[in-house]
């Protein structure tokens, strides 16, 4: 009766917590109810409904996806535009405000057709994904550039070496310009100039802001960041998300800014200020889910016959560590940690590195993951022996432990004393199998992160899989593949998920029975529950966790070989619980 107790209740655990996760998921990241929405009832924000978000993020809703193209394509038809073109991004300057609010990355496809467009950063002011950057000033007694100045340009197409400049004359005898150059990578200098030509002395104050949607927010995850983002005082700040501005409404983060902006699982766009200068850096939601981040520096007054300059930057593109670290070493302070390291970054870069190199070598993905968990787990493997060593030892002992707790079992601490006394007659040591698996625990999460927050993985193939960076598209539910459509959340079981589930199983079933009959069977249950709770995760960490696995299951074949009396022992305990069944 009490087996059938512990059996309900392992259950009764397991069910809940495969159904509280999936709770939990829904209402950390709720789903709107209706996914297709006419174009027109996405006219106004206050008939939105609620923002879908996926895990890379852009437009989920197929209404905004259409009312996008459409937008942006009625937009960039405007002659008021000068074009970008670059290494690695293209796109146009709005000549009306002088606004950078069109920019693809060159280098990533929005997804794995073969005709997929390029992933767009910046769409123009009203669009449904609308992210754009202006630089400007704030003037308390001149008549400044607006949004609705149209601005003259020099210089015809902003590529790599190839400057652009916009003026503007305010006919009160200040000039204004705006000197714009790109490297070859993602940023973009903006040197702002004003010229006082008049005759008494002026007060401006230069800024830069990006002002942005949070519809194509990425989900904000536990392990990486989505929302706004910087680093005030030498130190990032991952704490700020969309929910914070609305019910704040603006936030001033202590400390110098050496940059700030908006991030995305992916993506990032920030601004960088003027070397050796601190401007006022702040967030704000501005309604409708659109939210700005700005820095404006101090007021400074230009004397009639002077001039004023500040160099500004901005990077709009991909979070590829090599290239923010790149700049980090050219001086802009953290700029490696707008990609959410954590606490283990000391062991991610390595791992990236790792991955990069292996990737370069064999030219798959899915064959790096698994290569790189068969170094990961080589080198790991000494620690795995003595953890496994110190299991023989303890399970030698166990007949002895309890002739000792049935001796002793109405005198506790009497029973302490004397097994404190077995274990060092007997060289014992009852945490040594615990020490090894602390140290294991910060490397093989680091190699979790790694895969979550590597853009190198996206969009890159394995056998079946198409991205590596998303859920396994072959599920049962669509007969792996065969059916056109995606089975929703934890219900979606891939083929990846089922080996998860097989293999943790198996090596479940290799361990020493629990001597708790209700830990056993919550051990029993544990991995088909983790089976549904990662079938939504990235197909290139189920890779990773499967490899481990069978691994795992290797590791345990060779070490029980080694230590005969443990495998006897485990396989007396397999042949008493059939026993016991039957």
């Amino acid at each position: 009766m009490q087996d059938h107790r512990n059996i309900l209740l392992a259950i009764l655990l397991s069910v809940l917590l495969l159904f509280g996760w999936d709770a939990a998921m829904n209402y950390l990241y709720p789903q709107p109810e209706e996914v297709a929405r006419t174009v027109e009832k996405v006219d106004t924000p206050s008939e939105q409904v609620a923002a879908q978000h996926s895990r890379t993020g852009g437009l989920v809703d197929p209404a905004e996806l259409a009312r996008e193209k459409v937008d942006v394509a009625q937009a960039l038809a405007s002659p008021d535009r000068v074009r970008i073109d670059s290494p690695k991004v293209a796109g146009s300057i709005n000549l009306r405000g002088a606004v950078i609010d069109d920019i693809v990355l060159k280098d990533y496809d929005e997804n794995t057709d073969a005709d997929s467009d390029p992933v767009r950063l910046f769409s123009p002011r009203g669009t449904p994904a609308q992210q754009f950057a202006q630089f400007g000033w704030v003037g308390s007694n001149i008549a400044v550039p607006d949004a609705d100045t149209v601005w003259e340009a020099e210089g015809g197409v902003l590529g790599q070496g190839r400057p652009v400049t916009l003026r503007h004359d305010n006919g009160q005898g200040q000039q204004f310009a705006i000197r714009l150059t790109i490297d070859d990578n993602y940023m973009i200098t903006a040197q702002q100039s004003v010229a006082n030509v008049g005759g008494a002395p002026i007060v401006v104050q230069p800024f830069g802001l990006i002002n942005r949607t949070s519809r194509t927010a990425s989900e904000d995850l536990w392990v990486a960041h989505s929302g706004p983002i910087g680093v005030f005082g030498d130190a990032a700040d991952y704490d700020i998300d969309y929910s914070t501005l609305d019910e704040d409404g603006r936030v001033t983060p202590q400390g110098r800014p050496s940059w700030l902006g908006f991030t995305d699982i992916y993506w990032l766009s920030a601004l960088v200020p003027q070397d050796g200068t601190s401007p006022n850096a702040t967030f704000r939601p501005l309604g409708g889910e659109t939210y700005r981040s700005d820095m404006i520096y101090e007021p400074v007054t230009v004397p009639a016959g002077s001039s004023l300059s500040t160099t500004s930057r901005l990077y709009a593109g991909a979070k590829d560590s090599t290239v923010l670290d790149s700049y980090q070493d050219a001086g802009i302070a953290q700029f490696g940690l707008a990609i959410d390291w954590g606490w283990f970054r000391w062991f991610e870069k390595p791992f990236l590195w790792l991955l990069k190199n292996i990737f370069a070598l064999v030219g798959n993905f899915g064959v790096a993951i698994i290569l790189l968990t068969i170094i990961v787990r080589g080198a790991m493997f000494p620690v795995a022996q003595k953890q496994f060593a110190s299991m023989a030892s303890m399970k030698a002992i166990q007949p002895k432990m309890k002739a000792l707790q049935e001796k002793y079992k109405d005198d506790r601490q009497k029973q302490q004393q004397e097994i404190m006394a077995l274990y060092k007659r007997e060289k014992v040591n009852p945490v040594a199998g615990c020490l090894p698996m602390l140290l294991q625990i910060p490397i093989f999460f680091a190699l979790y992160k790694v895969l979550i927050l590597a853009i190198e993985m996206r969009h890159r193939d394995f056998l079946w899989i198409k991205d590596l960076s998303a859920p396994d598209p072959a599920t049962i539910l669509n007969l792996f593949g065969l059916l056109p459509f995606q089975p929703p959340g934890f219900l979606a079981i891939g083929v990846l998920a089922l080996l998860l589930g097989f293999t943790m199983w198996l090596t479940f079933k290799l361990n020493p029975n629990m001597g708790d009959p209700i830990q056993q069977q919550i051990f029993n249950i544990m991995p088909w529950i983790l089976m549904f709770v990662m079938a939504p995760f990235a197909a290139g960490l189920l890779l990773y966790w499967v490899t481990s696995n069978v691994l795992t299951l290797a590791q345990q074949k060779y070490l029980y070989s080694k230590h005969p009396k443990l495998r006897a022992q485990a396989e007396k305990e397999q042949a008493e619980e059939a026993a016991a069944k039957a």
